[in-house]
C-alpha cells in the first residue's frame, strides 16, 4: 500500500508529518527521517484493528488483506 504524507516546517523547529487520506493522522520529528519514522508508526496504529470490535463466531470470520 502506497500512501502519502504531507511534511512541513512547524512552529518549534520540528518536522511535521500528517496523512491526508486518515484524518487526525499527525506525527512529528526532530528531522526528516526521524518524522517519517514516527508517522509510519501512527498509520500503523491508526490502520491497526480494536481486538475488541472483531466479532468472530461460526457467523463472522476474519481475514488479512494486504494491499
Amino acid at each position: 500500500m502506497i500512501i502519502k504524507v504531507v511534511l512541513e516546517p512547524g512552529e518549534d523547529g520540528y518536522i511535521v508529518a500528517h496523512c491526508p487520506a486518515l484524518k487526525s493522522c499527525w506525527s512529528q520529528g526532530a528531522t526528516r527521517e526521524q518524522a517519517i519514522t514516527n508517522i509510519r508508526e501512527a498509520i500503523e496504529l491508526y490502520l491497526e484493528a480494536d481486538p475488541f470490535e472483531i466479532e468472530v463466531d461460526e457467523n463472522h470470520e476474519v481475514v488479512d488483506l494486504v494491499v
